[in-house]
C-alpha cells in the first residue's frame, strides 16, 4: 500500500513519466518512426561558384584561341589542345550551373540498435555527372599535352590515357555505388590503382623520353608534370571526403573541385603556352593534312592504277 502511494506521488511530481507495464508484465518496445530523407543539394554559394568558373573557363578559351592565331598553323597543336581543354570545362560548368548535368543519388543507411529495431535513414545527394564527362575528355587532353612535351612514345602515351579513362569512369561508378556494399569503395580502389599507372608513365617513361630534348625542356617537363600530379592527387582526396564519406557538403565539394579545375586547366594552359613560346625545342611541327588538307599528293585518284 505504501509503495503504491509512493509511485502515485512520483508520477505527479516527475517530468518524465514512468513506463507502464503491459498486461503481460513486460514493458513495451518504443515505436520507431522513420526520419524524413536528408537532402544534400547545392546551395547559393555552390551555384555562384559554378557560374564564376564557367566564366573563367570561357575567357581562358578565348585567350588561348586568340594566341593560337599568332603562330603558324603547323605549330598550333599545343594551343588547340589547351583551348579544347578549357572550352570543354566551360561547357561542363555551364551544364552544372543550370542544373542539367546533375542527378540525385538515393543512399539508404541502416543503423543498428541494441534494444530497438534497426532504423533506416535515407540521404539524397546530388552527383554532378557532367563533371565526369568533363574529366573523361579533358584529362586525356592534358596527358596528351604532357606526352607531346616530353616526346613520349605512342604506346606509353596510349596506355596512360587508357588508365586515365578507367580512373574517371570508375570514379563515376563509385559516386553512384550502393552504401554498405563493396561496390562503392571497390570502384574507388580500382580508380586509384589506375591513377598510379598514369603516374608511372609520366614519372618514368615521360622523364626518360624528355632527356633527349635537352636540359631546359627536361626541367620544364619535370616542373609542370609534378605540378599536374600534385593537383590530380588532390581530386581523389576530395572525392573521399565528399561523395565517398559525405563529410563535406555539396557546396564545399563544388568549391574544392572549382579551385582544382582552375589550377589544372587555365593556369596549367597559361604556363604551358607561355613557356612553349620561349622554348623552341618544344615545337611540334605538323604538316600534311593538319596544315594543308588533302593536297594533290594526298587525294585518292580513281582509275589511276597500274592496270589502266
Amino acid at each position: 500500500m505504501i509503495v503504491d502511494q509512493f509511485e502515485e506521488v512520483l508520477m505527479k511530481t516527475s517530468l518524465i513519466p514512468l513506463p507502464t507495464a503491459s498486461p503481460t508484465g513486460v514493458t513495451p518496445i518504443p515505436s520507431v518512426i522513420p526520419d524524413s530523407p536528408e537532402h544534400q543539394f547545392v546551395g547559393e554559394t555552390g551555384t555562384k561558384t559554378l557560374w564564376v568558373v564557367f566564366i573563367i573557363m570561357l575567357i581562358s578559351s578565348g585567350v588561348f584561341s586568340g594566341l593560337a592565331w599568332r603562330v603558324p598553323v603547323q605549330k598550333r597543336l599545343f594551343y588547340v589542345i589547351t583551348t579544347l581543354i578549357t572550352i570543354t570545362a566551360a561547357i561542363s560548368y555551364f551544364a552544372m550551373a543550370t542544373g542539367q548535368g546533375v542527378s540525385v543519388h538515393h543512399i539508404h543507411i541502416r543503423e543498428q540498435h541494441d534494444h530497438v529495431p534497426d532504423t533506416h535513414h535515407e540521404i539524397q545527394r546530388q552527383v554532378f555527372w557532367a563533371r565526369y564527362v568533363d574529366w573523361a575528355i579533358t584529362t586525356p587532353l592534358l596527358l596528351l599535352d604532357l606526352g607531346l612535351l616530353a616526346g613520349m612514345s605512342g604506346a606509353h602515351l596510349t596506355l596512360a590515357i587508357v588508365a586515365d579513362l578507367i580512373m574517371v569512369l570508375t570514379g563515376l561508378f563509385a559516386a553512384f555505388g550502393s552504401e554498405g556494399t563493396p561496390a562503392k569503395w571497390g570502384w574507388y580502389t580500382i580508380g586509384c590503382l589506375a591513377y598510379l599507372i598514369v603516374v608511372w608513365h609520366l614519372a618514368v617513361n615521360g622523364r626518360a623520353a624528355v632527356q633527349a630534348k635537352g636540359q631546359n625542356v627536361s626541367s620544364f617537363f619535370l616542373a609542370i608534370a609534378t605540378y599536374t600530379l600534385v593537383l590530380w592527387t588532390a581530386y581523389p582526396i576530395v572525392w573521399g571526403f565528399a561523395d565517398g564519406a559525405r563529410r563535406v557538403g555539396v557546396d564545399g565539394e563544388i568549391i574544392a573541385y572549382a579551385i582544382l579545375d582552375v589550377l589544372a586547366k587555365p593556369v596549367f594552359g597559361t604556363w604551358l603556352i607561355i613557356t612553349h613560346a620561349k622554348l623552341r625545342e618544344t615545337d611540334v611541327d605538323l604538316g600534311g593534312f593538319w596544315a594543308n588538307g588533302l593536297n594533290r599528293e594526298g587525294t585518292l585518284r580513281l582509275g589511276d592504277d597500274d592496270g589502266a
